[in-house]
């Protein structure tokens, strides 16, 4: 099982544990670094290195940091990404996150740095992971503007965009949330696996309440696809991790 989204950072001291837990069950997991607050991809970086082959990384610059307009963070991230351009898969998450915008200033900035980070994707010819909240539609446009391939992860807009997307070639993220959101859920069920890869984004959106999320629980985001589709779940965990391989274009 391949997990498409995940941040093995937010553990801190009990990541190392967690990763090892995790290798027993999983192929590779695909932790997006994300610059966000206090969370610098420098020192996410250098906290997870000893573990990539195992972990796949992408970097990238989060909305809600983005929100903020400090283009001198953007510059170091942008730095940061140069310098590693051969060691990641794709830029990452980057995105627009409208819940959290406060105002239109905030969202301009947002659209900005999405842009100019999309910009870079397309110069390094990488794809990108995005995050998009209340503003899933404004996202693919501008991704399907720019000219890049996008991975929505944790998708949950509508079922038509859901559609939309997949139709222009851009896989859509089904978390562990499935199991508690609906529009996770309609995605699922609107889209074909082919057209889909599954995460976890741990430590959030854990499928049992009270309890923190891990990679590990990837299995139950393609227990409840498999559900939903009537098909066998070696089928879909076979499809889903062929996805991932392709759109990262991963190492056997």
């Amino acid at each position: 099982m391949i997990d498409a989204h995940a941040h093995f950072e937010f553990y801190k001291k009990d990541a190392p544990r967690i990763i090892e837990e995790c290798r027993k069950d999983l192929a590779a997991v695909v932790d997006s670094i994300t610059e966000y607050r206090k969370a610098h991809v420098w020192k996410s970086w250098e906290m997870l290195k000893p573990y990539f082959g195992f972990i796949v990384p992408t970097l990238g610059y989060h909305p809600n940091e983005a929100r903020r307009g400090n283009w001198e963070k953007v510059k170091k991230v942008e730095e940061f990404i140069l310098a590693h351009r051969d060691e990641i898969v794709a830029i990452g998450e980057i995105g627009l996150d409208y819940y959290y915008a406060e105002n239109e200033t905030q969202r301009e900035n947002q659209r900005a740095i999405f842009r100019h980070f999309l910009e870079l994707a397309l110069e390094l010819k990488l794809p990108v992971v995005i995050h998009a909240r209340e503003a899933e539609r404004e996202a693919f446009e501008l991704v399907q503007r720019v000219g890049v391939e996008a991975y929505f992860h944790s998708f949950a807009g509508s079922v038509e965009l859901a559609g939309e997307i997949a139709e222009n070639g851009h896989p859509i993220g089904i978390n562990t949330g499935i199991v508690f959101i609906p529009a996770v859920m309609a995605a699922a069920e609107a889209v074909e696996v082919e057209n889909m890869m599954v995460e976890t984004d741990a430590p959030y959106m854990s499928p049992v309440k009270g309890q923190r999320n891990t990679p590990c629980n990837v299995r139950v985001a393609i227990e409840e696809v498999a559900k939903l589709k009537g098909i066998d779940f070696e089928e879909v965990k076979r499809i889903t991790e062929r996805n991932a391989v392709r759109f990262f274009n991963l190492k056997p």
